[in-house]
């Protein structure tokens, strides 16, 4: 990718805003080495990254990472054979705890069958050693100073230093107080070139004999060693000595363990900036409200909702900004401050972004595609020194984007063609679109000429777009039209101002006719597209109510279908019951008599005839897939009386319905779903009660109180995070509505939502069971969730 367009587009401060991201040296040198490839596997397995960055910090917070300093040239040091001092072995020290943390960290996940798609991988490449970390963990504290607990010897020369300084001390109070008080400046004991003293009188410095080590800067304190405590602080000094000596000595014995592992910790290190990167992402895209993109195959870039990332979110407008599917040309005209060059800056900056694997700030399912060149005549290049016009400086950009650009290249052009006389300007502006076309390449540009409005329409590929402006508060309102090409709106404005209606009818006579007429397409383009914006929207209204209950239903169908099946089996398993205790019976009183026939010897009772008695009895038993063969079942059903409110399966319909009221001898009024049906006593069988709360209402409950809760929850079209939270708050809804099962339709899309709300039921404490819909009920694209 050429530099010049990271430039252009500002792609260096959405790397400064990563930076502050980071937590690691080598995080902030990844995020510096950052730039946009065109190499498809690598962003791929860069955005992976980045998702399993974001899935983390939902679920976990983050990878837990703290501020770590860049040990390579610790480790450059140790491979030379130098010493390490107290503060660099801690930073590796802590390099090394890290390690052990994030191992275990990453286990946790995996045992909480948390599915990632490269961060394992980055897991596994760390190398622990547990004993060398407990070491520096045990002899070097965070600031670099080694414990006493380094080596024994440390221990007891510290403890000969606390009871010398305790003996100084000592000596030092009791010269300060008493008599001795007047000869001093202050009574205190204070410390000069490493030896304890206190501050004296300089017409008294020979009172307390000893060493003279300082003075005031007036001259009237000199810093007395009294002679009591010379030797003491002698012996105190030789223990400080050999203090330093055993450290010394601890740090070479430290550095000298560190050196066989010196290739493990820098790959450790390696990777924890990997991880802090990936993580500085994650945290970008949530502060951001940025999503992680689609890659297209065909090169199609569809952003929804996109934001320039460098405008505050809540002043930035919105756009859907388009290009590649049904045309790779996008003209885009209106008045000067309408937001045109921003919308060019925004689909560059976050084709860039996306190619550098990081999210982008757009709505969920937006898509991007792979250019090998991303090109841009943007801003005013006039050069003093190089004595370059406007016009020149243009000119040569655009001279130098044409000798690069290729099929696989995206070009922006802001006010293409500007800078000289606009008939010639306008001519060749449609040159050069024709030369970016003639490559295959993909254009959007901005312009005021007219002329290139008429051939965004003639232009095979070729779609005009504008800027929306609004006429009542004569302000542009930011917002992107697709396939309608800007108009002036100087007479509008003028008339709003209160400029003379004369004024403005003569300027409408003066002005030439064709560009009068195209004005008025124009807005009647813009008027027929807000009519059908709305009635798209009242459509959509009621197309979304539609399909919501249709789905209600389907739902209800699966819930009958589901309690019927049940209701058969279990009528099976009962009448088969029925069977095998009449065959013990029967073959219990068949023993009997063959029993008495053998007694007594007359052959009044036949071997076969037992035999075919015997055969009857088992052809009883009924076969569980043809429950209509149930003569049993049948029997008791007939001997079983209706009453109105019991609920019952019609057979016919294969649906469970209440019954209302009987109509004649056999016939009576049922409600199924929302009908209500005739149905004969013959084709219904009936259900035993249901006990209370074991089951509600299949579509939706009502309660005459209370709101209504849908067994239904659609997420489709939702952000990410909103989405999550609405299922958080319908469950328990419907945990409290008494539900046994809901429905979740979140769509197929990028699979994002579908994994975070699959991650989210896993971890959920009234959840029993989940599972995709089947296929005729949306199957991948809705999960039935059912409760403990």
């Amino acid at each position: 990718m050429n530099q010049k367009i990271l430039k252009t587009l500002e792609f260096e401060k959405i790397k400064t805003l990563l930076s502050e991201l980071t937590r690691t040296a080598l995080g902030q040198e990844e995020v510096l080495n950052l730039e946009p490839v065109s190499d498809r596997e690598v962003i791929t397995g860069w955005l992976l990254e980045t998702e399993d960055g974001a899935k983390v910090l939902r679920l976990r917070g983050g990878i837990p990472i703290p501020k770590l300093e860049n040990i390579r040239p610790h480790m450059k040091r140790i491979e030379i054979g130098a010493m390490l001092n107290g503060i660099e072995i801690a930073q590796v020290g802590r390099v090394l705890q890290t390690t052990s943390e994030l191992t275990r960290f990453f286990g946790d996940l995996a045992d909480a069958e948390i599915e990632l798609h490269r961060l394992y991988e980055w897991g596994e490449q760390m190398v622990t050693i547990p004993s060398l970390s407990r070491r520096i963990r045990e002899s070097v504290e965070e600031d670099g100073r080694i414990t006493d607990e380094a080596s024994p010897e440390l221990k007891t020369i510290r403890s000969q230093i606390r009871r010398s300084e305790q003996s100084i001390r000592e000596q030092l109070d009791g010269l300060i107080r008493g008599k001795n008080a007047k000869y001093l400046s202050d009574a205190l004991v204070t410390m000069r070139n490493d030896r304890y003293v206190i501050p004296v009188k300089a017409e008294y410095r020979s009172v307390f004999g000893g060493v003279v080590h300082d003075q005031s800067a007036s001259g009237q304190t000199v810093f007395v060693e009294p002679k009591q405590v010379v030797e003491l602080n002698n012996k105190l000094r030789q223990h400080q000595i050999a203090e330093r000596q055993e450290i010394e000595r601890i740090l070479a014995e430290l550095s000298n363990e560190l050196a066989p592992y010196r290739q493990e910790i820098l790959h450790n290190a390696y990777v924890l900036g990997k991880l802090d990167f990936i993580q500085a992402k994650a945290e970008f895209g949530k502060r951001y409200e940025a999503v992680v993109p689609k890659l297209s195959e065909e090169k199609h870039v569809h952003l929804h909702f996109a934001r320039h990332p460098l405008i505050p979110i809540e002043q930035v407008v919105a756009n859907d900004i388009t290009i590649g599917k049904e045309f790779q040309a996008v003209l885009i005209t209106g008045p000067n401050t309408g937001g045109k060059t921003i919308t060019l800056k925004t689909l560059g900056l976050l084709q860039l972004m996306g190619q550098s694997g990081l999210p982008i700030t757009a709505a969920e399912g937006s898509t991007i595609a792979v250019f090998t060149g991303i090109y841009a005549d943007i801003g005013d290049e006039q050069s003093i020194e190089q004595n370059l016009s406007t016009f020149s400086s243009h000119m040569t950009n655009i001279v130098d984007i044409l000798s690069k650009v290729d099929s696989d290249s995206l070009v922006l052009f802001d006010e293409l063609g500007a800078g000289t006389d606009p008939q010639e300007g306008a001519a060749l502006a449609i040159s050069i679109l024709d030369n970016v076309g003639a490559k295959s390449a993909y254009v959007m540009a901005t312009t005021h000429y007219p002329e290139l409005k008429v051939y965004g329409y003639n232009r095979a590929g070729t779609v005009n777009a504008s800027m929306e402006f609004d006429v009542d508060t004569l302000s542009p309102t930011y917002k992107l039209l697709i396939g309608v090409p800007g108009r002036s709106n100087a007479f509008e404005i003028s008339k709003r101002l209160g400029l003379d209606h004369s004024v403005i009818e003569e300027a409408k006579q003066i002005i030439d006719g064709e560009s009068q007429d195209l004005n008025e397409m124009i807005a009647d383009l813009e008027n027929r597209r807000k009519m059908a914006e709305t009635e798209y929207l009242e459509l959509r209204h009621f197309v979304d109510e539609a399909q919501r209950l249709h789905q209600e239903l389907e739902n209800a169908y699966g819930y009958f279908f589901e309690e019927r099946e049940k209701q058969l089996a279990a009528a099976k398993q009962k009448a088969n019951e029925i069977v095998r205790e009449a065959e013990e019976k029967a073959e219990n009183l068949i023993n009997e008599i063959r029993q008495m026939q053998l007694a007594s010897g007359n052959g009044n009772v036949k071997e076969h005839e037992l035999i075919e008695a015997r055969t009857k009895i088992v052809d009883l038993y009924q076969d569980e897939q043809q429950l209509k063969k149930n003569k049993v079942l049948q029997k008791a059903k007939e001997q079983k009386k209706f009453q109105p409110g019991d609920d019952v399966i019609v057979q016919t319909f294969g649906q469970r319905g209440t019954l209302l009221e009987k109509i004649g001898n056999r016939d009576w009024q049922v409600q199924l779903g929302i009908l209500k049906m005739t149905v004969s006593e013959d084709d219904m069988t009936l259900l035993a009660p249901e006990k209370e709360a074991v089951q509600k209402t299949v579509a939706t409950v009502r309660n005459s109180g209370g709101p209504r809760v849908s067994t239904q929850l659609d997420l489709r079209g939702r952000r990410y995070e909103d989405a999550l939270q609405e299922v958080d708050q319908y469950l328990d809804a419907a945990i409290l509505a008494g539900y046994s099962q809901v429905t979740i339709v979140h769509g197929k899309g990028t699979g994002a939502l579908r994994t975070g709300i699959t991650d989210y039921l896993k971890n959920h404490r009234s959840v029993k069971k989940f599972e995709f819909a089947p296929y005729n009920q949306g199957g991948s694209g809705a999960t039935i969730v059912q409760f403990k």
